[in-house]
């Protein structure tokens, strides 16, 4: 690589290090800001009993879209439409009940001005985020986000560039405070998003990944040198000793290598009851994986069984099963 080339490199990332800090310095900068208003802007929309509606126009509908994704998916059911639809046929979604969340940098555009005129005629609620405290578009709503930084990332100062990232920002503050007000909680979180990982762990039960044939079980009475045969062969690290069909005992390949140190030549003169966990950890078939991972990492084991409410047992649950 030549040197003239590798200079350019070197600039380039020096461009886009200057952008990074501008837009993080703008979030940051977003802080003081946080006032009453915003207190109120979260406690409209918690009781809100519409919809929330959010809207702009340009750069400004780009982040509101995803502002209103955001939303929906942490609890506060949300959608974004373009100011212009509302203007040929879409007005009709506005009623009393509902939340009109607006954004405009300036606090001045046209199309969300004359849109406001009608809302205002519908009764409907407002609440605006822009830059400018004293705008029009402050003036008439119910509260005022502002969302206000020195400079844009842009080396002209046009692009919007600072003041996007810092009102996408200022939308997660809101959607994350609602989600306080709401006490929305991970399982509330993976009804929204089954199809995504986390959902998908938080929703799948004990049922759905447990092992369920060929138990590696293990008589209380069995001597140790057999039981030792039985807990290779099935694979899982452990034996199970039922009694009646329910869970007695447990044992693990690791209780075995310290019995065979602590008793060396009597090892094999031992049996099973003389080394297992007579309470293991045991789970109902629909306890969610999620769970059932807190009680592994609590109670440091790797393998829980899952039994009915009379103990008998159904499958175990490894693990590896969990990695989904």
């Amino acid at each position: 690589m030549s040197i003239k080339v590798q200079k350019k490199i070197n600039t380039v990332r020096q461009y886009a290090s200057q952008c990074l800090h501008d837009e993080a310095e703008a979030i940051v900068g977003l802080i003081p800001q946080l006032d009453d208003n915003f207190d109120k802007a979260v406690e409209l929309m918690y009781n809100c009993k519409g919809k929330i509606i959010v809207t702009g126009v340009g750069k400004s509908g780009n982040i509101g879209a995803k502002i209103a994704a955001t939303l929906s998916s942490t609890g506060t059911p949300a959608f974004f439409i373009n100011p212009l639809d509302m203007y040929h046929g879409d007005l009709g979604v506005i009623s009393k009940n509902d939340v009109l969340l607006a954004l405009s940098n300036s606090g001045q555009t046209d199309e969300l001005l004359r849109l406001i005129t009608i809302v205002l005629h519908l009764k409907a609620t407002i609440i605006s985020m822009t830059s400018n405290p004293q705008s029009l578009l402050a003036k008439y709503s119910n509260a005022h986000i502002t969302v206000k930084v020195e400079k844009e990332a842009c080396p002209l100062n046009l692009a919007p560039t600072s003041s996007t990232t810092a009102a996408l920002a200022m939308g997660d503050a809101l959607a994350i405070a609602l989600m306080q007000v709401r006490d929305f909680k991970p399982n509330d979180f993976a009804k929204f998003h089954p199809g995504g990982e986390l959902g998908k762990r938080l929703l799948t039960t004990a049922t759905d990944v447990m092992r369920s044939d060929d138990m590696p079980i293990v008589p209380e009475e069995m001597h140790l040198g057999e039981a030792i045969i039985l807990v290779s062969k099935g694979k899982l690290g452990l034996g199970i000793s039922l009694t009646d069909g329910k869970v007695s005992g447990l044992i693990t390949d690791g209780d075995i290598r310290r019995a065979m140190e602590k008793w060396q030549a009597e090892f094999f003169n031992k049996t099973v009851s003389d080394i297992m966990t007579r309470n293991p950890k045991m789970v109902l078939p629909d306890t969610k994986i999620t769970e059932i991972q807190q009680i592994m990492h609590k109670h440091k084991v790797h393998t829980v069984l899952v039994v009915d409410k009379d103990r008998h047992l159904l499958g175990v649950v490894d693990h590896y099963s969990c990695m989904i």
